[in-house]
């Protein structure tokens, strides 16, 4: 199998100083640089995933320093490419597809910001049954623990969760 990782929102509004920080995103981005560096001493592609907002929504405005993927995350992966998207399933009217097809890609390691919403849905997105589907659980988050733990265990009866240094 030809694996991809996926990396979803790490964006500056869900870090400290952000519109809408998040929990535990230190530790989280610490596990994605690892992920990532590992990937990249694999010969894994790295794909990242921005969600660029509507001038209604309350964040990640297009061209504002918020919807910029964070730095960190940049430096890691410098070269990977960006997938822009408006809706939490990164699949939605995306080039996500074209660009997973495009790099032969038949299993998706899925992780990122939002577990409940933006992780999940991408994770059982319609579009990402034709792949195998391993969702990283020590590289996501949310608003709150126990909402991490709980989309975690709905995600369970549907895709595998593995920790990243297993899944890398």
């Amino acid at each position: 199998m030809s694996k991809a990782l996926l990396v979803i929102d790490l964006q500056n509004d869900y870090f400290p100083g952000g519109r809408f920080p998040l929990w535990n995103t230190d530790a989280v981005l610490t596990n994605f640089e690892r992920a990532i560096a590992a990937a990249n001493a694999g010969g894994v592609p790295v794909i990242h995933v921005q969600h660029v907002a509507t001038a209604a929504a309350p964040f990640f405005h297009a061209g504002t320093p918020g919807a910029d993927i964070h730095p960190r995350v940049l430096a890691a992966a410098p070269t990977a490419p960006v997938v822009v998207k408006e809706f939490a399933d990164g699949f939605e009217k995306t080039t996500l597809e074209e660009t997973l097809t495009g790099l032969g890609v038949t299993e998706l390691l899925v992780c990122g910001m939002m577990t409940q919403n933006c992780v999940t849905h991408t994770a059982i997105s319609k579009a990402a049954e034709k792949y195998a589907v391993t969702v990283l659980p020590d590289c996501c988050t949310t608003v709150s623990e126990v909402l991490h733990l709980i989309a975690l265990h709905a995600l369970s009866t549907r895709v595998k969760l593995v920790p990243a240094a297993e899944a890398v």
